[in-house]
């Protein structure tokens, strides 16, 4: 059989059933683009609350509203289960589950051993396998392939497989699944033209490059280039803050320059599950080469100390009101890791919360889109936000510059501001002091 030719027809008459692995911020909006394409998709997640959910057509990602998921899982377009023997008759399959670092620093990929391994027991012949997961070069094809052809199978012939990295910015409506290029590399060519066939059917640029590991590492300079910059720019505030400088100014005044320069913005530390985590990855699998990756380590030593930089911020604030920060009432605004979202993975907020609790401050917080941080191991739940609460803090402390926040009424209530996003732009009422 030709399992190539087949797979190319049923993708371009939309007649493949899709798996998706993992529901989650990449998961879910993936599985629901094919869906929306024509596509019979199942998903599966080991969260059995998660897939319960979206059985009821119930959403629980803020970019997939309900009344986007609710007609496609009625019409039967897009099911749910915690089983992977339901994968046996798909066409193709997407892996997205979550990446983490261990303890150790090195990479955790042991949720795509077992994805790999789930789909391989369940059989991969005549199948598209796709990783989407953010992984170190050499993954897919050193971890995922060896599962899927212990059978026999040969790549590019009777399994199909490739490395497609997840562009998912969660809380952005500019760039979406259709409208984010899509980098796309393939085990073989003709894994790369399958499953460029299956993905342009949902994005509008494809970007095809000679390999997975190409790809693989594509995704990882990407975030790289952030957190690098974002480590420099917060150096930058660091110099700034020794020497007496406004750092907003310098970067806004830099950002000018029409061509050379592209602005980053200071911080109170990196957040998601993205850029405080892929960098590393790459950092890792250099180590294993013998190669320090300088840049990588370095930035991740600058941002990862910024919450406790935010804490001395807020120390010597105090002691200029001739207060300690033991005891002191301090209201913490915003959980998030970014504005407008409830992710809380890598927030630097919670590192911060733990600092000043470490050194006996009454925290409190509000988020309106995190309700509590038990998850987080902490016992705050998000309290109003009102003129009361500002006015008792002590030090109110900006974390995440959600678009909800009425920051003139912030300022005119509260007495003590530490400003790590520059949300407030000037004053007549707090003491504002910046980052």
């Amino acid at each position: 059989m030709n399992y190539k030719e087949s797979l190319l027809e049923k993708f371009s008459s939309r007649s493949a059933k899709i798996g998706v692995v993992g529901l989650g911020y990449v998961g879910l909006p993936l599985a629901v683009a094919f869906a929306q394409a024509g596509f019979r998709v199942v998903g599966i997640d080991l969260n059995q609350e998660k897939v319960s959910s979206l059985n009821k057509g119930e959403s629980y990602i803020e970019d997939v509203p309900t009344s986007q998921l609710g007609p496609i899982v009625s019409s039967g377009h897009l099911v749910a289960s915690v089983d992977y023997a339901r994968l046996e008759n798909v066409d193709a399959i997407s892996i997205c589950v979550p990446t983490p670092l261990r303890k150790t620093g090195d990479p955790d990929i042991s949720y795509i051993i077992d994805a790999a391994e789930n789909i391989a027991e369940y059989g991969g012949t005549g199948k598209l396998i796709v990783l989407e997961s953010t992984t170190y070069p050499g993954t897919t094809e050193e971890v995922i392939m060896p599962c899927l052809i212990d059978n026999g199978d040969i790549v590019g012939k009777e399994v199909f497989i490739a490395f497609s990295p997840e562009r998912i910015d969660p809380g952005r409506t500019d760039y979406v699944i259709s409208s984010t290029p899509k980098v796309i590399g393939g085990v073989t060519p003709d894994c790369l033209e399958v499953c460029l066939a299956l993905y342009q059917t949902i994005v509008d640029y494809p970007v095809p490059v000679s390999n997975t590991a190409t790809a693989e590492m594509v995704k990882l300079l990407e975030n790289t280039f952030r957190a690098v910059n974002i480590g420099l720019v917060n150096e930058v505030a660091l110099m700034c803050d020794k020497l007496g400088l406004d750092t907003w100014e310098v970067v806004e005044a830099a950002a000018t320059k029409p061509y050379g320069f592209m602005p980053f913005y200071p911080g109170p530390g990196l957040g998601g599950h993205c850029i405080p985590i892929d960098p590393l990855y790459l950092s890792w699998k250099l180590r294993t080469l013998n190669y320090t990756a300088r840049f990588i380590e370095l930035a991740s030593e600058i941002n990862s100390h910024m919450p406790d930089y935010v804490v001395g911020k807020v120390t010597d604030a105090l002691n200029d009101e001739c207060k300690s920060v033991r005891g002191s009432q301090i209201l913490v605004l915003g959980a998030a890791y970014k504005p407008n979202v409830s992710d809380v993975r890598e927030s630097p907020a919670i590192d911060l919360i733990h600092l000043l609790i470490e050194k006996g401050a009454r925290v409190s917080y509000h988020d309106p889109y995190v309700e509590n941080l038990a998850e987080e191991g902490l016992p705050q739940q998000s309290i109003d936000l009102s003129a009361k609460t500002l006015a008792e803090a002590d030090c109110v402390v900006i974390i995440t510059h959600h678009d909800s926040f009425d920051w003139d009424f912030v300022s005119e209530q509260a007495k003590l501001i530490v400003d790590t996003r520059h949300a407030i732009n000037e004053s007549n009422h707090a003491r504002v002091v910046y980052l």
